[in-house]
């Protein structure tokens, strides 16, 4: 069994513990900012999933070729742990026509496995705010190159 404590923004695992090994071999710190990066990174790679995060962090991550993964206020990702559990928040983009409710559950289950698999901490919830739909055509700036006709561009503008 694990031994997970939540110091000054991160998290604590015993090694010697974990492993079932008997007597303490020395502690592993596992900052928030990293569990943030775990789960940040298999939200990213759900089928679905347009972009994380909104605003600052959006755009930061468009001019560094990532979005950070830190739990700190304005990140993408945000993550809450104490002893032995953690908590994440996420905003997300969501492409449009996907089944809003499937890709939660599916975003769920790759943070959940990824973040346990990786750090031994049990993730107790996920909460997902989808803030905004990707339409492909919002990306296109040549005008009018829409296979739909001029209706479908008036009603995104």
């Amino acid at each position: 069994m694990s031994d997970i404590g939540l110091g000054s923004g991160s998290t604590t695992t015993r090694n010697a513990e974990q492993s079932g090994t008997p007597g303490t071999r020395g502690t592993t710190t596992i900052a928030d900012g990293v569990v943030a990066t775990i789960a940040g990174i298999a939200i990213r790679d759900t089928d679905g999933v347009h972009s994380v995060g909104r605003g600052a962090s959006k755009a930061l991550g468009a001019v560094t070729g990532r979005r950070s993964g830190s739990s700190g206020a304005g990140r993408p990702v945000k993550v809450d742990a104490d002893e032995k559990q953690v908590s994440i928040a996420v905003d997300v983009e969501v492409e449009y026509g996907v089944l809003i409710h499937e890709l939660a559950d599916q975003i769920r289950t790759h943070v959940t496995d990824a973040v346990e698999t990786m750090t031994g901490l049990d993730v107790t919830e996920i909460d997902i705010n989808v803030f905004d739909v990707h339409v492909p055509d919002d990306d296109d700036d040549d005008g009018g190159t829409d296979a739909g006709g001029g209706a479908g561009g008036s009603r995104l503008r």
